[in-house]
């Protein structure tokens, strides 16, 4: 098998743009989670989110990490995508140019490809498109609206803008489409099916039918409205629900030879993959937390690696009252022999969770971790609650510690679960 690593990051996220600024605000240990000011929630019971900031917003106009539509798509062609694609587009331009992967010969255009996920896709555009179809009738119904809507669109754009000609595929696994993104993306070129990949997740459904739907399944944080910074709090005793969120994590992942070839510079390696399925509900994990402990165990066997060779883990530590203590369970079993040496946090609860994107997201966290032997703190932690207790949780401040190995794991409805593991080059 050949090796797979990582030569470029991009991000757009609540904290803003660019993955060196990303990095620093977190390890400040601050929040990008507000009171939603887009659209009227009051009739919400969650009225908070992780917000991508906009130029027009609370950042200012001209501030270099604030989000610009405009950058990455003319006005024009903005009415066309949705703005997931959007998001992606963006994480993507930064990737390929921190890559320096630009190639104009055909085969190097064949052999790298995009593979992008997202958890719901174009839900901005299925709720307008649907408003307009009720009050104006089908004619009015834009012929972009399906293009926008898809899913693989994220895939298919990125591909477009830079004429990738490889494997273009996509993944719709929920919460956990960006690790799976990244993980196939690799074994694609672990296989020989190409020698790079654009690979990641894209998520924006904080919209009135996205926050409504969640909020109705009670998924939602709603007790922490007034105080937004402190309603993502993965692990707490005062937990009540995850923060809705937006954004995109791309990676560019690259065949080991093929990236010392050209000097690219490199984050690290992936190493292990693991996948499996709880078989048990469509919302809630398997109280036993089986699942997750066989996708970590699946990774750590791809990896050829034990427990104890891990020292960080960024948790999918999503702040539900029944996932977080489920997820410190599985923890604590594959960890039971070496759980003094292992380090976990959940970098949710500085941004909130940007469902099919926060695997990706949490990826390119993790390999910061690894590059900068800091480890991003959970924000919040006042009180941890039974199950997590024993677990250091790096609470509400940086911690740094020699990190070799990391371990990124992403949990979805559905009883999806996805684990990878990273290590230092």
């Amino acid at each position: 098998m050949r090796r797979v690593v990582v030569t470029g990051l991009g991000m757009v996220s609540p904290l803003g743009v660019g993955v060196n600024h990303n990095w620093s605000a977190i390890t400040r240990g601050q929040s990008g989670i507000r009171k939603i000011d887009r659209f009227d929630a009051s009739d919400i019971s969650s009225r908070i989110a992780g917000l991508v900031p906009y130029n027009s917003e609370i950042f200012g106009k001209g501030k270099e990490y604030a989000f610009d539509p405009d950058k990455y798509a003319s006005p024009k062609d903005q009415k066309k995508i949705d703005t997931f694609i959007l998001y992606a587009l963006a994480a993507a331009a930064e990737a390929v140019e921190d890559s320096g992967w630009t190639p104009e010969d055909e085969l190097s255009l064949e052999r790298t490809g995009v593979m992008i996920g997202s958890g719901i896709g174009g839900l901005q555009t299925v709720h307008e498109t649907g408003r307009t179809l009720d009050a104006k009738g089908p004619r009015r119904v834009s012929p972009f609206s399906v293009p926008a809507m898809l899913i693989n669109l994220a895939s298919g754009h990125v591909s477009i803008k830079y004429g990738f000609k490889g494997p273009n595929h996509s993944v719709v696994t929920a919460c956990a489409s960006g690790t799976h993104a990244i993980g196939d993306a690799a074994r694609m070129i672990a296989l020989d099916d190409a020698d790079v990949m654009v690979a990641g997740g894209a998520e924006a459904a904080v919209n009135r039918i996205g926050v409504s739907s969640f909020a109705a399944a009670r998924a939602l944080s709603t007790g922490y409205n007034d105080t937004p910074k402190e309603a993502s709090r993965p692990f707490d005793e005062g937990r009540d629900g995850f923060v809705i969120a937006e954004g995109a994590g791309i990676l560019i992942l690259e065949e080991y030879e093929h990236a010392k070839a050209r000097d690219a510079h490199i984050y690290g390696e992936i190493i292990g993959y693991g996948l499996s399925g709880d078989a048990h509900h469509i919302t809630s994990p398997a109280p036993d937390g089986s699942g997750g402990f066989r996708a970590m165990k699946a990774a750590l066997k791809r990896a050829k690696i034990n427990p104890e060779d891990v020292d960080y883990v960024n948790a999918h530590g999503t702040s539900t009252p029944m996932g977080d203590g489920i997820e410190c369970g599985a923890i604590k079993r594959l960890f039971a022999n070496t759980l003094e040496t292992v380090s976990m946090s959940s970098t949710k609860s500085s941004i909130g969770h940007l469902l099919g994107a926060a695997g990706a997201v949490e990826a390119i966290y993790s390999f910061k971790t690894l590059e900068t032997n800091m480890l991003p703190p959970t924000l919040n932690l006042d009180n941890v609650s039974e199950p997590c207790q024993g677990i250091d949780l790096v609470p509400k401040e940086t911690k740094e510690k020699t990190v070799n190995i990391v371990l990124s794991n992403s949990f979805g409805f559905g009883g999806t679960n996805a684990s990878l593991v990273m290590k230092s080059v």
